[in-house]
């Protein structure tokens, strides 16, 4: 009897969707198989996946899964290198077009609100001691949003204190001296957590929110990769 099959989404982000030549695909497996059952496939469709497949990641249905996870049919697998992220007070999103402090901001300033603090991501010109012309960035835009929530809402339960969030990335190609994020929070006193909940919100941006850059230099580009490995459930 032959074996009964689901069928699978796949979606590739910035190196892995450089190096299958695609940012999407529909594959048919076994029933019964797993995200290491999948990325066999893949490597064995792909071979130039071979060196990359060790330190790739994967989710099921936006949430982050390990190798042994079962898949079932309908599934949509995202697949992608080491990222390098609610409630009515958060404000999240992932933008095409250039940031603007200044709303945000506002967003976060209101009467119960004391002290606003932000964060300004801007794109340097050097990177290790080398020109850098450019960066680009790329996100699984959908799971982003819903990732930086999650991370606003992990601050709060860190520092309950804190009031309006207000946290936007933006994707594509970015010069020297362009904003690439803002993060701006509110809470009533400046000891509140304010501070703290800020640079918690942009380190763990860099932890788990699929957001990746490309380095682009006068002879050359890459992937920029970090060596936090979110695990699932997280």
């Amino acid at each position: 009897m032959e074996r009964e099959r689901i069928e699978i989404r796949v979606r590739a982000f910035a190196l892995a969707r450089q190096i299958l030549g695609t940012a999407e695909l529909a594959l048919e497996l076994p029933a019964g198989s797993t995200v290491a059952d999948l990325l066999d496939r893949l490597e064995a469709d792909c071979p130039a996946l071979g060196t990359h497949v060790g330190h790739i990641i994967t989710t099921i249905n936006q949430n982050y899964a390990g190798r042994t996870q079962q898949l079932s049919s309908g599934d949509e697998v995202a697949i992608f290198p080491p990222v390098s992220g609610g409630c009515e007070m958060t404000h999240a999103a992932i933008s095409e077009e250039p940031i603007d402090y200044g709303v945000l901001v506002d967003m976060v300033t209101e009467p119960g609100a004391g002290a606003v603090v932000s964060f300004t991501g801007i794109v340097r010109d050097s990177n290790l001691g080398r020109p850098v012309d450019y960066l680009e960035y790329e996100a699984y835009p959908e799971m982003a949003v819903a990732k930086l929530r999650q991370v606003a809402a992990e601050a709060r339960e860190r520092w309950p204190m804190i009031r309006r969030v207000a946290l936007v990335h933006q994707v594509g190609r970015l010069e020297p001296g362009e904003t690439a994020v803002v993060i701006a929070v509110g809470a009533p006193h400046r000891d509140d957590g304010a501070f703290e909940a800020t640079r918690f919100i942009i380190d763990r941006i860099k932890e788990i929110v699929p957001i990746w850059k490309k380095e682009g230099w006068s002879d050359g580009a890459r992937w920029l990769e970090g060596e936090y490995r979110p695990q699932p459930g997280e």
